[in-house]
């Protein structure tokens, strides 16, 4: 299902293993470092600077590896070393003697391209508050971070976190990206640690384990096999009927966006209902591929030959009861949005009778609506008790609960699994972005996924676009939910590259 989360103990338990077994642990530095690297120039496809910060142990020397490959590739390296060199473990100075030797050729002009940190200090063996030379290093780091605009990639854990609580010190890194090589570590998936972590790249590395989870962070491996290549066969009638349900006067951009999004994540057909009063333009706005229809009655979309129906996007509180019927009766999956999802907030006997397999996929505030415990509890914990006081509902239910690290759980019906997401960043936090991931699930549902499975490629999907768009000179500040499905292709196409992260 997704790449499985571990403990600290657990992670050195596995690497134990991996040495009683025959690999070394230089062999398994050099991996992890070339792994990292390729990472980096992943986000970064243009070489700039890179300062290296190392400590002692083995993380110092996986950030020397990364260092090299990068030097390698036109990057100018910068070594900070947080201790004197003869205090480094043996195989850690062995690389940095590596990276001394031809460090001439590596020490190129002033470059133009991005700058990046790599935060080399401390792995997963230390516990409790910085001790200086470290703690001075890693204010050091930030104070670049703030003050020059640097991106900083923390190698495995950013220095300062706890692996397994998530909780930090005052002065820990504030990564933009973790790098964790091999298993996301416990901590790294906790609220407390989403503003240390960053951008969250699980990095696989060959021959460990991958094994289906009741829990895990979805990587595009895992995602890519969900989406095998179409047979040359393919017509549009086996790519999804997708119904949607959305727009009322004010909000049709919402309508438009959800449609849009369907048929950029590649649905066969999308209709598009919407009451007469917008049908003019929502039809005039929307992407010639989608057929906008007028319906005076929403409960008319009952009697439509759909695979698949998203329903709540830019809705309106006005055909309540009618909303709340199609929430009800529609026999086949459905995605479940916005104001929709308010609807059922204030009648939840609805969803424990509804026909059909459901995916809900509120913020914060309407989670909030739907479950008021919520408010004091951990996003992980609203989850799993909101899909636990939903147990006795008559078709399986799925949720997808939007933010940061947006998490994707599975009721007891389905198996009670759970998911992390990684992808997107902060230029996230902006509207629409909600009506593009809806149309996106709907697709993904339309072509055959289940709902917990299209929840998780969209989200990727969705996160990754964001990423790219950035990439084509968008910011944080100016990104827009429609930016996203303009680098659709592109999401998908590095959803199955094999060494996306």
């Amino acid at each position: 299902m997704a790449r499985m989360i571990v403990t600290c103990q657990e992670m050195r338990g596995i690497e134990e293993r991996t040495f009683a077994a025959g690999v070394s642990a230089e062999t398994l530095m050099d991996e992890a470092g070339t792994q990292m690297a390729r990472a980096v120039m992943q986000f970064f496809t243009v070489p700039g600077e890179c300062r290296v910060f190392l400590g002692k142990g083995h993380n110092g020397g996986d950030a020397l590896v990364a260092a090299r490959h990068l030097a390698e590739h036109g990057w100018r390296v910068d070594l900070h070393e947080a201790f004197p060199r003869e205090t480094l473990a043996p195989l850690t100075r062995k690389k940095l003697d590596a990276m001394l030797a031809p460090l001439e050729r590596f020490l190129v002009p002033e470059s133009t391209g991005s700058r990046i940190i790599l935060d080399g200090l401390l792995g997963i063996g230390a516990k409790g508050a910085l001790r200086e030379p470290i703690r001075e290093a890693a204010r050091e780091i930030n104070r670049l971070r703030l003050e020059t605009g640097a991106v900083v990639f923390a190698l495995d854990l950013p220095s300062g976190l706890d692996g397994d609580t998530g909780e930090a010190d005052p002065q820990a890194v504030a990564a933009d990206f973790t790098l964790c090589v091999g298993y996301a570590k416990r901590g790294l998936l906790a609220d407390a640690a989403l503003d240390f972590v960053g951008r969250l790249a699980v990095l696989p590395l060959a021959g460990w384990p991958s094994r289906d989870e009741a829990e895990g962070v979805a990587t595009p491996r895992q995602l890519a096999r969900l989406l095998p290549p179409r047979r040359f066969s393919t017509h549009k009638g086996q790519c999804g009927r997708v119904g949607i349900v959305a727009g009322s006067r004010g909000f049709t951009g919402a309508a438009i966006m959800a449609a849009n999004a369907a048929v950029r994540a590649g649905a066969g057909l999308v209709s598009l209902f919407v009451t007469p009063d917008i049908y003019p333009l929502v039809a005039s706005a929307a992407m010639p591929e989608v057929m906008v229809t007028p319906l005076d009655c929403y409960l008319a979309v009952l009697d439509r030959a759909l695979d698949v129906l998203a329903i709540g996007p830019g809705l309106g509180r006005v055909d309540g009861p009618d909303i709340l019927a199609v929430t009800e009766y529609f026999k086949g999956p459905m995605i479940v949005d916005a104001d929709a999802l308010n609807l059922l907030a204030e009648n939840p006997q609805t969803l424990r009778r509804a026909a059909g397999p459901r995916l809900l996929t509120p913020h914060p505030g309407e989670m909030a609506r739907l479950f008021p415990a919520s408010a004091n509890l951990s996003r992980r914990a609203t989850a799993e008790q909101f899909l636990e006081s939903q147990k006795d509902t008559r078709s399986p239910l799925t949720l997808l609960l939007k933010g940061s690290r947006t998490v994707v759980a599975e009721g007891p019906a389905g198996g009670s699994r759970i998911s992390w997401n990684t992808t997107g960043h902060p230029g996230m936090a902006s509207g629409g972005m909600g009506d593009v991931l809806t149309g996106t699930c709907a697709a993904l549902a339309g072509q055959g996924l289940a709902l917990f499975d299209a929840a998780r490629v969209g989200a990727w999907v969705c996160g990754r676009a964001a990423e790219l768009a950035l990439a084509q000179g968008q910011s944080q500040e100016s990104l827009a939910a429609t930016d996203l499905i303009e680098q659709f292709g592109k999401a998908f196409g590095e959803l199955r590259a094999p060494e996306a992260c």
